[in-house]
């Protein structure tokens, strides 16, 4: 699910449902087979494609091109059954498929005048918006808090598939943490991102609940060379050196499970697991801080990005280059050189991150900072002992709070004919 779609375009939910307006007796099927004047120009790396295919090898939204907005949703399951929870993943999966497409949940066919109606509306008319649709397990959808297996699949459960750590500067808060499920919805128009997660949450109705969301906005990697290097709400660049599309043989070392990495969940192969994380911003009390302290920090210029020891901004930091006071001019606590590969056993990830403002707390400061979203082959040796160390050494924690949390499973694409999750449930 990686690709931009190949295959001639469904329709849009603008004609979808002005054919139904105007009373068209027929069905979504007869008016996919005669549209074909919509469909976008697909280049390889997301320019002036405005829809990505919903099936594949990998799900989509991980290497695909970041969007410009977030909706991430976790939810708690309260179905009780095997079967149910089939049920659940098998619409989801077919509503992903419709919205993905620009298409509305249930083919927008109206319905009874008297039932609610398949889909929410507030979409129609809106473009596909390069929405996509990423899902992930939970650890406690394995087992619940007793260690009972809850649907009979927690012998699969991924070895590395744990509740994370605590780390040294967490200030967790329970209602922002993990779930039994999680959706990444992103795309270019919030009112798209929001309209999915509405509707995967109003089909769960029974099935499962929400547990907690989160919205983002301005994306703070890039994931595609085609892409900028967008700034974070402290004001630099981020994500400088993120593992790009482009870049396929290291996107496999560290992103996509491999066959027998983990023998007891095989099912897990060309999936990922998913690394969220809350991260607060100390606004205020970086807006007062003087610029060479800022940089000194974060361990860049501000204007270009550049690593302090020189250069532009793809310049590879020298760690070892001193100044004259015989200092590194990347500082020993700097954020750059603690998260730089070489200090890390050379392992990366792939990150997705957003800015957000939740608007302000009861002492009126911003509610505001970072949604970090990393994908990993193995959290064991990828975040976790890179993440343990950032937050004793990082010397940027002292303007970060870490306030919600959740590692999930990401299982690979939807084959066609298949569901998600499938390589698990059957």
């Amino acid at each position: 699910m990686t690709e931009p779609s190949a295959t001639p375009p469904p329709v849009s939910r603008r004609r979808l449902l002005g054919y139904a307006g105007a009373g068209a007796a027929v069905g979504a099927a007869g008016f996919a087979g005669g549209i074909g004047a919509a469909r976008a120009t697909d280049g390889p790396h997301g320019e002036g494609v405005d829809r990505y295919a919903f099936h594949g090898t990998h799900q989509a939204g991980i290497v695909t091109p970041a969007q410009d907005r977030l909706h991430f949703a976790a939810f708690d399951v309260t179905a009780t059954s095997r079967a149910e929870l089939l049920l659940l993943l098998k619409a989801w999966t077919a509503a992903a498929a419709a919205m993905t497409q620009g298409r509305p949940v249930g083919g927008g066919v109206p319905l009874p005048y008297d039932a609610p109606p398949g889909d929410t509306g507030e979409a129609a008319g809106l473009p596909p918006g390069r929405l996509t649709l990423t899902f992930g397990f939970g650890p406690s959808l394995f087992r619940d808090a007793d260690g009972k297996d809850r649907f009979g699949i927690a012998d699969r459960q991924p070895a590395a598939l744990r509740r994370l750590p605590h780390f040294p500067a967490d200030a967790l808060q329970e209602q922002r943490s993990d779930g039994d499920l999680c959706v990444q919805a992103c795309a270019d128009d919030p009112q798209v991102a929001v309209h999915a997660i509405r509707n995967l949450s109003r089909i769960a109705f029974g099935s499962a609940a929400l547990r907690w969301s989160q919205l983002g906005f301005g994306r703070t990697s890039s994931t595609s060379t085609s892409q900028a290097t967008p700034r974070n709400l402290f004001g630099f660049k981020d994500g400088t050196a993120n593992l790009k599309a482009e870049e396929p043989k290291a996107v496999d070392e560290h992103v996509w499970v491999g066959q027998g990495d983990d023998d007891g969940a095989a099912w897990l192969a060309d999936g990922s697991f998913l690394v969220a994380r809350r991260i607060n911003m100390m606004i205020e009390t970086w807006d007062r801080t003087s610029l060479r302290e800022q940089e000194t920090l974060v361990g860049r210029d501000r204007h270009v990005g550049a690593p302090l020891s020189g250069g532009t901004e793809f310049t590879e930091p020298d760690l070892s280059l001193k100044g004259n006071d015989g200092q590194p001019l990347v500082a020993m606590s700097s954020h750059v050189r603690l998260a730089h590969p070489t200090q890390n056993n050379g392992v990366r990830m792939l990150r997705r991150g957003y800015n957000f403002t939740d608007g302000n707390d009861d002492l009126g400061r911003l509610d505001a900072g970072l949604f970090f979203i990393a994908y990993v082959r193995d959290p064991a040796t990828q975040y976790i002992p890179m993440q343990t160390r950032l937050s004793r050494d990082d010397g940027l924690m002292e303007y970060l709070r870490h306030t919600g949390s959740g590692l999930f499973a990401v299982p690979p694409g939807v084959r066609k004919g298949g569901f998600l999750g499938d390589t698990l449930l059957t």
